[in-house]
Order: structure tokens, then C-alpha cells, then sequence
């Protein structure tokens, strides 16, 4: 099985920066798309943001202009580096991979998620 595992989450003040990143582990053979969602309270998870293995990137209307996804093929690792963030922002953030591992077929993996709260 394939593992996810984000970091760097954290407080931070309104307008602030902060980096997340997923690393992988298990074997894995292939990763098609990746992504970041985000979980509010009260509230369903919600997509983020989604990189191809091409580098094809798409945003949600609320985080464009502030959020930028980013991957490394050869870690198979995916961040999301986050600026000018507001208070609504606030959310568990998970990272999302569709992956070819040791089962030798695709599937959707999930990480744990990291907590991120945006002080106003």
C-alpha cells in the first residue's frame, strides 16, 4: 500500500505564508494526478488544488492568486506553498495522489491530513 504524509501545517496571522508538503513511501511504480483538499469545520472536504504528472496545475476560485501547487516526479513528493492566507482559509489540509503500486493497479490514496489555522 501507498503512504501519504503531509507537514507543515500550522498558526499562523492573517496574511502569513505557510508550506505544506506530502511525502510518499511503499512502492510505487506510478503517479498520475496529486492534489491538495481541505477540510473546514462544519464543512465537506473541498479540492484545493491538482497537479498533473505533466504539470498541468488547477485552482480553486478561492485560493488562485495566492496558493501554488508544486511536485517533484523523482521524490514523488507534492507541495502547496500558501501566501497572503486568511482567516478562512482555516482547515485540515490533505494531499491526494492516484497512484500504481505493489497491487498493480490504480488507486486513490489519502494522507492523514495537517492542521492549518489563520489568525485574524
Amino acid at each position: 500500500q501507498v503512504q501519504l504524509v503531509e507537514s507543515g501545517g500550522g498558526l499562523v496571522q492573517a496574511g502569513g505564508s505557510l508550506r505544506l508538503s506530502c511525502a510518499t513511501s511503499g512502492i510505487i511504480f506510478s503517479i498520475n494526478d496529486m492534489g491538495w483538499y481541505r477540510q473546514a469545520p462544519g464543512k465537506q472536504r473541498e479540492l484545493v488544488a491538482t497537479i498533473t504528472s505533466g504539470g498541468s496545475k488547477k485552482y480553486a476560485d478561492s485560493v488562485k492568486g495566492r496558493f501554488t501547487i508544486s511536485r517533484d516526479n523523482a521524490k514523488n513528493t507534492v507541495s502547496l506553498q500558501m501566501n497572503s492566507l486568511k482567516p478562512e482559509d482555516t482547515a485540515v489540509y490533505y494531499c491526494n495522489a492516484e497512484a500504481l503500486g505493489a497491487s498493480m493497479s490504480w488507486r486513490n490514496y489519502w494522507g492523514q491530513g495537517t492542521q492549518v489555522t489563520v489568525s485574524s
